[in-house]
């Protein structure tokens, strides 16, 4: 392929290894639990410390976990996000940690007992992006960008985003 669109964030750890276009969307994660569980009645990222939180292994959400949330229990890392669906369906772990807009998919289509507990500030003082992934070294990331950048910039980015990516009024912000 030449280029990857697959909501991938942007990480400096990742740019080690490939390069990546401008961000194209600037995300949150959010945490999912079932519907009438502890973990959905959680108001702030304090009520969740003492839950067991899974994600799956090398995202950006399971950072969140270690990171943001730095629960009392061992965070669950999947090698699959369906993985760590089933686990929350099983009752293994109490909640789950994907990004937003596959948070939303998650609790319409997957999951219809679950909700959306909350979502994330972004941490730091860039929001976390998907950026599309190239080679290292490709000839190719800086047209790729230009491209991203000229439909941000003409608004075709912001329409997509309206028209397509729910927004995330039933989704509050954790503190």
């Amino acid at each position: 392929f030449d280029f990857d669109i697959n909501q991938v964030s942007i990480s400096p750890e990742r740019k080690k290894a490939v390069d990546f276009s401008s961000g194209y969307y600037d995300v949150r994660q959010a945490v999912i639990a079932l519907k009438g569980s502890k973990a959905a009645k959680a108001t702030s990222i304090a009520g969740l410390k003492g839950l067991k939180l899974g994600a799956q292994v090398g995202t950006t959400s399971l950072n969140y976990i270690s990171d943001v949330v730095k629960p009392t229990q061992q965070e669950a890392a999947f090698s699959k996000n369906d993985q760590a669906v089933s686990a929350l369906k099983n009752g293994q772990v109490d909640a789950i940690v994907v990004d937003l807009p596959t948070a939303f998919y998650i609790t319409s289509a997957e999951v219809t007992n679950a909700k959306i507990v909350g979502q994330f500030e972004n941490q730091g003082s860039t929001p976390e992006q998907f950026g599309l992934v190239l080679d290292k070294g490709s000839d190719l990331t800086s047209c790729v960008s230009s491209a991203v950048d000229a439909l941000r910039k003409d608004g075709t980015l912001a329409k997509l985003e309206k028209q397509w990516l729910s927004d995330a009024v039933d989704a509050p912000v954790l503190k």
